[in-house]
């Protein structure tokens, strides 16, 4: 008797596959073995900022004063406070710069980011021992301290009366909680590190909300739009002008 090669073969191929089939479907088949359980825990955040804190003249601990919280950029970050003070009002204040509120500036540690629940803790830890008008309190930022401040605003809108983020951007949450609240954004239309639509689209999606924002977009500008904002005595007029409710 002649046996064909290929004969033999294709056998062996189809009860392979139809071993295969009863397999998979005789596993399918089998009942769930999964249980239902629950899991609860509470779990806490530890925060540690260094800052600067600027007191005005006047300053008692009696009379209260407005606050504002300034939020350095990316290339700030460390554990040494000098660098603080290369933007902003910090650096305003080096020079002897006289202004008419508190500020507190911290420092992001290195390799992070600003976390707006860690700065509405220092906001908390930092008003429960200083004499701070509560219905003045404004925040700004630059580059990542733009992020900040976009940030913080959604994470406590009511605590805020006016915010000032420069060069930075946010997300529609924000955006939403932050609503008609006063804010002022300054941007570089030229910036080729963080682009203008991120601060476009914050703006617009203000707007939508029933919001006024001003805009300010700087033409020539690239990522520095800061010092031109920081140097505009009218910024900090601006904030004054405004309080919560």
């Amino acid at each position: 008797m002649t046996i064909n090669p290929f004969h033999s073969i294709g056998l062996k191929l189809a009860t392979t596959l139809v071993a295969g089939f009863l397999f998979y479907h005789t596993a399918g088949a089998a009942e769930p073995n999964q249980t239902e359980e629950s899991f609860s825990a509470e779990v806490t955040k530890t925060f540690a900022y260094k800052y600067l804190k600027y007191l005005p003249e006047g300053y008692d601990g009696k009379k209260k004063f407005p606050l504002l919280l300034f939020l350095h950029g990316a290339g700030e970050r460390g554990d040494n406070l000098d660098l603080v003070t290369v933007h902003g009002p910090p650096k305003l204040i080096k020079k002897g710069k006289k202004f008419p509120f508190i500020v507190i500036s911290p420092q992001c540690p290195k390799g992070s980011w600003w976390d707006a629940e860690g700065l509405d803790a220092l906001l908390d830890e930092f008003i429960g021992k200083h004499a701070v008008d509560e219905s003045r309190i404004y925040c700004t930022g630059l580059s990542m301290g733009g992020y900040g401040t976009w940030a913080l605003g959604g994470q406590n809108a009511k605590r805020f009366a006016a915010l000032a983020p420069i060069c930075g951007g946010g997300n529609r949450t924000d955006a939403r909680r932050i609503g008609k609240k006063p804010v002022w954004v300054f941007h570089g239309a030229k910036d080729s590190v963080v682009p203008l639509d991120e601060s476009q689209r914050m703006v617009d999606a203000l707007k939508r909300r029933g919001g006024k924002p001003k805009f300010t977009i700087y033409p020539k500008a690239n990522h520095d739009s800061w010092t031109k904002s920081y140097d505009n005595p009218k910024l900090y007029e601006w904030f004054l002008s405004h309080k919560t409710e």
